[in-house]
């Protein structure tokens, strides 16, 4: 009797890959995004193009000048919306090796560009100059999965060409007019007659269906008066571009266009994701409290409501834990922040009327928080699943400053919550805490049955990030202070701190990986809770040293921290590395920098009270630094550290008074 064939198995279907974007230069001022190679010419190949609202208005744009592909030297940010491409062309024109043309390209998010060409001949030159342009008119997500389709026909259009594909429609009009528009090739060609030494520039504008100098969507940027000035001028440059690259990322929510939120990140998450909008407005409160305010505003929008087990809890996806853990739940994280953020932001300054609105959406946030926990006390995250480290950290902050919320705005309740983060506070010791020779560790998680999973992470960051309370106090944390000090010995230890941040996993953990989003990597966000803890806490030397490899790192990628990085271990000559797939900008590693920076002021603020202190890091790590442009109590905010580490308020509301 034969045997029976089994079954063919079936391979599982595999991802595709991200298209690699660590080389590329971005341009972002949402929803407008550009994305260019450091040749800057857009070919048509891969993900390189001009979007708007996730579409590729322009996948080709391929310069030729006296029919010559220029040759590249240089291309670079100059802001968070804006790239300069250099190249040069040698037309034949004078004797030996040198270019006798420059060519300027100037590329802004908004679809404007501008190539300049300037003669560096003795004599005057006529030079043929044509542009190839073409589109696929493809959604970002089809592009990042290589299904993007082939290129669709061109029209003339007025000065320029025009592409249409059901009702999607993209538009480039030329200034000047070209004197030759070949639709058929999409080229546009001019003639161009340069004396020695001129210049002539072509503009040539890209929209949806009509040229547009900024999109009308776009959000002007609330936190732009924040500056640093000090002794290391490295401070200055990161905490503007860490400015400007948070507020190129704010989007108008469609529901009401008035107010607006941080998006992830591009290329890949140019929208709306719960938990990183409400950390990095979270982050930039000092810079003034409109971003958390609308960003709170827009996640009450989306609060889960009636009856039911999800009913308070803001949704959001799911996001990867790395090779140790299933997939963790954003929209846990972010519920649990909202009534935190809300409490923080009310002590520096948001408008009592503002705080009225949204405190119903945080009661029913820990009204959810009640609901969710588990038998054995712990939040699951999702449930069932794991009991994570940094979920109790959260939950435990939501309920010291809920309660905080509650009893300021005379609401009941907040003396329940202190008791159950107390009880938190003694469970997380006995079942969370992992003893050893070296002094012990926390757990990364507790599995489903109760065991722990003793993997060292960056996650262990959270229990350091306590939280305001009125008064300038911070909340008591998870751990006590034997305990405390030891996870500051941990973070600091070169295991933990590579030299460039914080590294999300050991080194020596099982599953290391460099480049791992959660097992190894440096993730920006992480390492700044980090610093602001460690500092907190009053650990100043390890918070100084990842601080200053935070600051080390930002200069390697020009003061733009993409949203991780790799970790490998800091010698004399190396540098960080990119990692292929990471966001850049992305909106919490942005607002690290500001968060980060800010740690070295130690300002805490207690507007309702009318109060500020200053507990600076002690040592003054970047010598003596001045930040101005902040906001405290709804008027403006600076404060001068010195080089001894004393820190001096230089400007305030009237009504703010000196604490201690």
């Amino acid at each position: 009797m034969p045997h029976p064939v089994p079954p063919a198995r079936v391979p599982p279907s595999r991802r595709p890959d991200l298209p690699p974007v660590h080389g590329a230069v971005i341009c972002v001022a949402a929803p407008c995004l550009v994305i260019s190679p450091e040749h800057g010419q857009l070919t048509g190949q891969g993900i390189d193009g001009i979007y708007r609202s996730g579409r590729r208005l322009l996948s080709r744009c391929v310069l030729r000048v006296d029919g010559r592909d220029p040759v590249a030297v240089q291309g670079r940010s100059l802001d968070a919306d804006r790239a300069a491409f250099t190249s040069t062309v040698r037309t034949g024109a004078e004797a030996g090796p040198d270019p006798d043309v420059g060519v300027e390209r100037v590329r802004h998010a908004d679809g404007t560009e501008r190539i300049t060409l300037r003669s560096f001949t003795a004599r005057p030159l006529r030079i043929p100059v044509e542009v190839s342009l073409g589109t696929d008119l493809a959604e970002l997500a089809a592009v990042a999965a290589g299904r993007a389709g082939p290129e669709l026909p061109a029209a003339v259009h007025a000065a320029g060409l025009r592409w249409t594909s059901g009702d999607a429609q993209a538009v480039t009009a030329a200034e000047p007019p070209p004197d030759d528009a070949l639709a058929s090739a999409g080229l546009l060609r001019w003639q161009l007659e340069l004396r020695p030494g001129e210049s002539r520039t072509i503009e040539l504008r890209t929209a949806h269906d009509r040229v547009a100098r900024a999109p009308a969507a776009h959000v002007v940027n609330p936190l732009a008066d924040a500056r640093a000035e000090g002794d290391d001028p490295r401070a200055e440059a990161w905490l503007r571009t860490s400015v400007a690259d948070l507020g190129a990322l704010l989007l108008r929510d469609r529901r009401e266009p008035a107010d607006a939120y941080a998006a992830a990140g591009v290329p890949w998450r140019l929208g709306l994701a719960p938990a990183e909008s409400l950390w990095a407005a979270r982050m930039a409160l000092p810079l003034g409290t409109g971003l958390a305010g609308a960003t709170l505003r827009v996640l009450a929008r989306t609060q889960t409501g009636g009856p039911g087990g999800d009913a308070g809890k803001i949704p959001g996806p799911l996001r990867g834990a790395g090779p140790q853990l299933p997939p963790g739940c954003t929209g846990t994280e972010s519920t649990l922040a909202f009534p935190a953020v809300l409490a923080e932001a009310r002590r520096w300054g948001m408008p009592e009327e503002e705080v009225a609105l949204l405190l119903p959406a945080a009661e029913r946030c820990l009204e959810w928080l009640r609901g969710a926990l588990g038998e054995d006390g712990f939040l699951a995250d999702p449930d069932p699943g794991p009991r994570r480290c940094e979920t109790q950290a959260h939950a435990h902050r939501a309920a010291l400053l809920g309660a905080d919320l509650l009893e300021a705005c005379g609401r009941s309740g907040a003396e329940e919550w202190r008791e159950w983060a107390a009880v938190l506070r003694e469970r997380f010791a006995a079942r969370f805490w992992v003893d050893g020779p070296d002094g012990g560790r926390p757990a990364a998680a507790l599995h489903p049955d109760g065991r722990p999973l003793p993997r060292l992470t960056g996650a262990a960051a959270h229990l350091l990030d306590t939280g305001l309370l009125g008064g300038g106090r911070l909340a008591p944390g998870l751990l006590d202070r034997v305990r405390t000090e030891q996870v500051a010995r941990l973070l600091g230890a070169p295991a933990m701190d590579c030299g460039w941040g914080l590294r999300s996993m050991a080194v020596r953990e099982p599953g290391h990986n460099p480049f791992g989003y959660r097992s190894g990597a440096v993730r920006p966000y992480e390492s700044a809770v980090a610093v602001a803890g460690l500092a907190q806490a009053g650990f100043e030397k390890e918070a100084a040293a990842l601080l200053r490899g935070m600051l080390d790192a930002a200069e390697s990628f020009g003061y733009r921290l993409p949203e991780m990085y790799a970790a490998e271990q800091r010698t004399a000559g190396s540098a960080p590395l990119p990692h292929p797939a990471a966001c850049r900008p992305a909106a919490v590693a942005a607002a690290a920098g500001i968060h980060a920076l800010l740690s070295l002021a130690g300002i805490r603020p207690d507007a309702p009270a009318g109060t500020v202190a200053l507990v600076p890091l002690p040592g003054a790590p970047l010598g003596g630094l001045r930040f101005s442009g902040l906001r405290v109590s709804g008027g403006p905010f600076a404060v001068r550290i010195s080089r001894l580490g004393l820190g001096m308020v230089e400007e305030a509301a009237d009504a703010l008074q000196l604490g201690g």
